[in-house]
């Protein structure tokens, strides 16, 4: 049995789907009581525990902000001496230095390899539905915001990520790697935008945003300062250039190539109607 953690977030949700059309036995925790969900706070210890009896494989994803150290560390803690076996964690593009906005995940990564359990970890870029968070100003006949200028990022589809998860959860191939997993491009935010109008059919407009104001809207929308200093440390580091990966690390798990932007935007362009 393997449980899903984030099960109803975005690759948490794909990656339940991918396992039970495969059936692959699978069940995904959530705090809240949902039907054919398993609950489990990473805030309670004793919620783990019980979540994970009987499991031998856990999808560790913790919800991005300042606790993702601790919820992992309880995880890991609940795990250790258990059923489980084997831990795939997702973390981010950049865990590596501290100096990069992924480093919210390193504690989590060292507990997972020092763990004594079986461990992969998945490391992805940007994902290409983030361009979701758009749709008010699009469907508002506003200008899209672009906080990172012509920096280019190599945005991963979503499903490929719940895809390599699956690959990593169910094979012992890939035990004790580390992957970086990227689309096959890199693309700015104005060449996203001209794919979007492309496929749409509409010209869409785009207006820059400094990164002050960024921060400022993002405080006015009640976010605190550790997602506002990350969330603009990540734009900021997007638009001097330095988010120029891509590896082929989806491509050689798959055995086929990363999709595309503009595959992902074809496929879910009835989110945009």
């Amino acid at each position: 049995m393997i449980l899903i953690t984030g099960a109803t977030g975005t690759i948490g949700s794909e990656l339940l789907r991918q396992l039970v059309a495969r059936g692959i036995p699978a069940v995904g925790m959530t705090r809240r009581e949902l039907p054919g969900f398993v609950p489990g706070d990473f805030e309670d210890p004793d919620s783990l525990r019980k979540a994970i009896d009987g499991v031998d494989t856990v999808f560790l994803l913790s919800a991005p902000g300042p606790r993702v150290p601790q919820h992992d560390q309880a995880m890991v803690a609940a795990a250790v001496g258990s059923s489980v076996s084997k831990i795939v964690k997702l973390s981010a593009i950049g865990t590596t230095d501290e100096e990069l906005p992924g480093n919210w995940h390193a504690a989590g990564e060292s507990a997972v390899r020092e763990s004594g359990l079986a461990w992969t970890i998945l490391r992805p870029t940007g994902f290409a539905s983030n361009v979701l968070r758009w749709l008010p100003a699009i469907r508002a006949g506003q200008p899209i915001p672009n906080q990172t200028g012509d920096g280019e990022h190599a945005f991963v589809d979503p499903r490929d990520v719940a895809a390599v998860a699956a690959a990593a959860l169910v094979s012992g191939d890939h035990d004790g790697q580390t992957y970086t997993l990227t689309g096959p491009e890199l693309l700015s935010v104005p060449d996203q935008v001209a794919v979007m109008s492309d496929v749409f059919g509409q010209a869409l407009r785009m207006v820059d945003v400094p990164l002050d104001v960024h921060a400022e809207q993002l405080r006015a929308a009640g976010l605190d300062e550790g997602f506002v200093s990350v969330a603009v440390r990540g734009a900021a580091l997007v638009r001097d250039g330095g988010e120029r990966t891509v590896t082929k690390d989806v491509e050689q798990m798959l055995g086929r190539p990363a999709g595309t932007f503009r595959g992902w935007v074809e496929s879910n362009r009835a989110a945009f109607a």
